[in-house]
C-alpha cells in the first residue's frame, strides 16, 4: 500500500486484517439473516398482519428515498467543487506527488464526493436492510413464542444483531478503505464520508420519528382513551401504521443514527491521528483506532451470539441474557486493548482512553436504566403520581428528565476530564485525540448496542402481531414480558446514542480547531493568532453571539419536529374517529382501512425532511459568514451543550412515562381501564414525540452542524464579511432558512390527507 508511508510489516498486515474483519462482520450479518428467515412465520392470520406491516414499511422507505435523492445529488456536486476554493493541503500534495496541484484538486474533489455518496449509501443500507430484516424477524418471534421464551428471545435478538453487524461492518469498511487509498490525505475524503452518513441519519431519524409518533399518538388517544379498547386492537385503523412506525423510527432511524456516530468518531480519530503523526512521525496513532474498531467487531460477534434463553423455558429474564452478551463483549475488548497497548502502542495512555470510553458506555447504560427501568424508584414514583391525575404524573416525569440530564452531563464531563488527565502535560492535540479515542471506545460495542435497540421494535411488533392474531394467553404473556424489556433496551441505546453524539461532536470540535489552524498557517497567519493557540474566546462578543445562537438551534429544531408530530397525529385522530363510525367496525364485522392511516403518516413524515436539513446545514454557514470562524466555534459549543441537555431530558422523560404506563397495565393501581391508567396514557402520549422524534433527531443534527462547519471553515477563512459574494450568500441562506421555518409551521400538512387518499 503506497499510502502507508513508513509502515511496519505488522501495520500493513494489521490494516489488511481490519479490512477482513469488516467483511467478516458483514458475512456474519448475512449468516444471521439466513438463519432468521428459515424460521416459521406462524398462522395465516399472523402472516396477514405481518404482510400489512411489511408493505407499509416498504412504501414509506421508497417514498423517503425519492424525497432525499435530489438533495444528495446537489450536495455531491457542492462537495466536489468545495476543494477548488482552498489550495490543496500539504498532505494531499505529498500523497499524490505525481500530480500537479490542479490535478490533486480533482483527485481530492472526486474522493470527497465519492466518499460522501459512500457514507450516505452505507447509512441508507444500514437503515433499510436492517429495518426490512427486523420486519422479517417480528412475525417469526411471534410464532416462536408459542414454543418457548428461549426460542423467541434468540430470534428477536439475532434479528436485531443483523442491523448491529451491518453498522459495524460498513462503518469499519468505509473508513479503512478510504484510509488505504488516500493515506495522509484521508481527512479530505473522510469528511465527505462522515457528512454523507450523518445527513442520511438526520433524514431517517426525523422522518421515521414523525411517522412513528404520529401513528402511535393517534392510535392511543382514540383507541385507548376514547374508545377504551386495548393497544394493537385490530379494530383501530392506526394500529398497522403504529407497528410500521416502530420499524421506520426505532430500527431504520436509530440504526442510521448510531452508524453515523460510528462513522464520525472514526473520522475524527483518524484526522487527529494524522495530526499526531505529523508531530511524532509514528503511524500507530492512525492504526490504533482502526485496530480498536476491528477488535470491537470480533467481540460483538462473540457476545451477541451468546444471547439466548433455554429452549424449554416459558418465562425468563431477557435483560439478564442481553447483559450477559454485552459484558462478555466488553470483557473481551478490554483484555484485547490491554495487549494492544503493551505490545504495539508501548504506552498506557491510548488503552486508558478507550477503556474510559467503554466505562462511559456502561455508566450511561446504568444511569439511563435507573431513570427509565420499571424496577427503580423514578418510574415507580411517576406511576404513583397517576393516582392524582395526568398533571401530577407529567410533572413527575419532567422532574425525572431534568435530573437525568444533570447526571449524564456530569458523566460526560468526567470522561472528558479523564482524557485531559491521561494526556496531562501534552499538547492539546494529544488531549483531543484522547477524547476521540474515548468515543471510539464507547462505540466499540456498537454491534451489541444496535442489537439491543432493534430488539425493542422487533418484540413490540411481535407483541402487536400476537394481539391482532389472537394468540394464546401464554404466548401473549411471553411477548409482553419481552416487550417490557424492549422499552428499557431502547431507552438505554438512546442514552448511548446521545452520549456518543456529544463525544463525537467534541472530537469534531477538536478537528475543527486543527483544520482551521492548518489553513491559517498556509495563509501566513502568525502562530500567536491561530485558532489552535487563541482558542475559542467567549469574551469576544461575536463568539458569545455565536454561542447563544448555537444554543437556540436545538430548541428550534425540537419545536418544529414536535409540531410536526402534533399535526400529523391530529390527522390520524380524525381518520380513526371517522372509521370508528363505520357501521359494524367496532363490533368486528367490518375491517378498518389500514392503508389510509399508513398513507397519511408516510406523506406527513416526508413534508419536513428537506426543510429541517436546510436549517441544520445553513445556520452554521450564516454564522460563519457573518461573524467569522471563531464565532462559528462558539456556535458549535452552544449547539453541543444545549443539544445534549435537551436530548437527554426528552429521551429520559419519555422513556420513564412509557414504562410507568407499562407497570400500570401490568395490574398496578387498578390496571388497564382505570383512572390511573388513563392518566399514564396521557403522559406516555406527551412523551412519545419527545423520546422518539425530537430527542433522537438532535443527535444527527449536532453532527451535521459540526461537519458542515468543518467543511466550510477552510473556505470561510478566505473571505471577509464585506465581500459582495458573501453578502449575497448570507441573504440567500437566510431566505432559505426562513422559508423552511415558515413551511414547517404552516404548509407541511395541508394536503397530506388528500395526497394519501389519492396514492394509498
Amino acid at each position: 500500500m503506497a499510502s502507508l508511508v513508513n509502515a511496519s510489516q505488522f501495520e500493513v498486515v494489521a490494516i489488511w486484517t481490519i479490512l477482513g474483519i469488516a467483511i467478516l462482520g458483514l458475512a456474519y450479518a448475512l449468516f444471521l439473516r439466513a438463519e432468521v428467515v428459515r424460521k416459521e412465520k406462524g398462522t395465516s392470520k399472523m402472516q396477514e398482519v405481518w404482510n400489512a406491516i411489511r408493505l407499509g414499511a416498504d412504501a414509506y422507505l421508497n417514498r423517503q428515498l425519492k424525497t432525499i435523492l435530489p438533495l444528495i445529488a446537489v450536495l455531491t456536486v457542492v462537495l466536489f467543487f468545495s476543494v477548488y476554493i482552498v489550495p490543496p493541503t500539504e498532505e494531499a500534495l505529498a500523497r499524490f506527488p505525481q500530480f500537479s496541484p490542479d490535478q490533486v484538486r480533482v483527485v481530492i474533489g472526486i474522493g470527497r464526493a465519492v466518499a460522501f455518496i459512500l457514507g450516505a449509501s452505507f447509512s441508507l443500507l444500514v437503515g433499510q436492510f436492517g429495518m426490512r430484516t427486523a420486519v422479517q424477524g417480528s412475525v417469526r418471534v411471534a410464532a416462536a413464542s408459542r414454543k418457548s421464551f428461549g426460542e423467541a428471545l434468540k430470534i428477536a435478538y439475532r434479528s436485531g444483531t443483523i442491523t448491529g453487524m451491518l453498522t459495524d461492518g460498513l462503518g469499519l469498511l468505509g473508513g479503512t478503505v478510504i484510509f488505504m487509498i488516500f493515506g495522509i490525505a484521508a481527512p479530505d475524503a473522510l469528511l465527505g464520508f462522515g457528512f454523507g452518513g450523518t445527513l442520511l441519519a438526520l433524514f431517517m431519524r426525523v422522518g421515521g420519528g414523525i411517522y412513528t409518533k404520529a401513528a402511535d399518538v393517534g392510535a392511543d388517544l382514540v383507541g385507548k382513551v376514547e374508545a377504551g379498547i386495548p393497544e394493537d386492537d385490530p379494530r383501530n385503523a392506526a394500529v398497522v401504521a403504529d407497528l410500521v412506525g416502530d420499524n421506520v423510527g426505532d430500527c431504520a432511524g436509530m440504526a442510521a443514527d448510531i452508524f453515523e456516530s460510528y462513522e464520525v468518531t472514526i473520522v475524527s480519530g483518524l484526522i487527529l491521528g494524522l495530526a499526531l503523526m505529523s508531530i511524532t512521525h509514528e503511524l500507530k496513532w492512525i492504526v490504533f483506532p482502526l485496530l480498536v474498531r476491528g477488535i470491537g467487531v470480533l467481540s460483538s460477534i462473540i457476545g451477541t451470539y451468546l444471547v439466548k434463553g433455554k429452549k424449554e423455558e416459558r418465562r425468563g429474564n431477557a435483560m439478564t441474557a442481553i447483559n450477559k452478551g454485552f459484558y462478555t463483549s466488553a470483557g473481551i475488548s478490554i483484555v484485547s486493548f490491554l495487549f494492544l497497548a503493551v505490545f504495539y502502542m508501548h504506552e498506557w495512555r491510548a488503552f486508558l482512553s478507550v477503556g474510559v470510553g467503554i466505562l462511559l458506555a456502561i455508566l450511561i447504560d446504568e444511569v439511563t436504566k435507573y431513570f427509565t427501568d420499571t424496577h427503580h424508584k423514578p418510574v415507580k414514583d411517576i406511576a404513583s403520581a397517576s393516582r392524582t391525575g395526568s398533571a401530577t404524573l407529567i410533572l413527575r416525569g419532567l422532574a425525572v428528565g431534568f435530573e437525568a440530564s444533570v447526571w449524564q452531563i456530569l458523566v460526560i464531563a468526567a470522561t472528558i476530564l479523564a482524557a485531559v488527565i491521561i494526556y496531562w502535560g501534552q499538547p492539546v492535540t494529544f488531549v483531543l485525540y484522547g477524547v476521540a479515542m474515548t468515543g471510539i471506545g464507547m462505540l466499540t460495542l456498537t454491534g451489541n448496542n444496535v442489537a439491543m435497540d432493534s430488539y425493542g421494535p422487533i418484540v413490540d411488533n411481535a407483541n402487536g402481531i400476537g394481539e391482532m392474531a389472537h394468540l394464546e394467553p401464554e404466548s401473549r404473556q411471553v411477548l409482553a414480558d419481552m416487550d417490557a424489556v424492549g422499552n428499557t433496551t431502547k431507552a438505554i441505546t438512546k442514552g448511548v446514542a446521545i452520549g456518543s453524539a456529544v463525544i463525537a461532536a467534541v472530537s469534531l470540535f477538536g478537528s475543527f480547531l486543527t483544520d482551521v489552524a492548518k489553513v491559517q498557517a498556509q495563509m501566513g497567519v502568525p502562530e500567536a493568532l491561530r485558532l489552535m493557540t487563541t482558542g475559542i474566546r467567549v469574551s469576544d462578543p461575536r463568539v458569545f453571539i455565536g454561542m447563544l445562537v448555537g444554543g437556540a438551534i436545538p430548541w428550534l429544531f425540537s419545536s418544529l419536529t414536535i409540531n410536526s408530530v402534533a399535526r400529523a397525529a391530529a390527522l390520524i385522530v380524525e381518520e380513526v374517529r371517522r372509521q370508528f363510525k363505520i357501521p359494524g367496525l367496532l363490533e368486528g364485522k367490518v375491517s378498518p382501512d389500514y392503508k389510509q392511516a399508513v398513507g397519511i403518516c408516510t406523506i406527513a413524515a416526508q413534508k419536513e425532511l428537506v426543510g429541517l436539513a436546510l436549517i441544520a446545514v445553513l445556520t452554521p454557514l450564516i454564522i460563519g459568514m457573518l461573524l467569522q470562524v471563531e464565532a462559528l466555534g462558539g456556535f458549535l459549543a452552544g449547539a453541543i451543550l444545549s443539544g445534549q441537555l435537551l436530548a437527554v431530558f426528552m429521551a429520559t422523560s419519555g422513556g420513564a412515562w412509557d414504562n410507568a404506563k407499562k407497570t400500570i397495565e401490568d395490574g398496578l393501581y387498578g390496571g388497564k381501564g382505570s383512572e390511573p391508567h388513563k392518566a399514564s396514557v396521557v403522559g406516555d402520549t406527551v412523551g412519545d414525540p419527545l423520546k422518539d422524534t425530537a430527542g433522537p433527531a438532535l443527535n444527527p443534527m449536532i453532527k451535521v452542524i459540526n461537519l458542515v462547519s468543518l467543511l466550510a471553515a477552510p473556505i470561510l477563512i478566505q473571505y471577509k464579511t464585506s465581500d459582495p459574494g458573501v453578502i449575497a450568500a448570507v441573504v440567500i441562506c437566510v431566505i432559505l432558512v426562513a422559508g423552511a421555518i415558515v413551511f414547517s409551521k404552516r404548509g407541511g400538512f395541508k394536503k397530506a390527507k388528500e395526497e394519501s387518499e389519492a396514492k394509498f
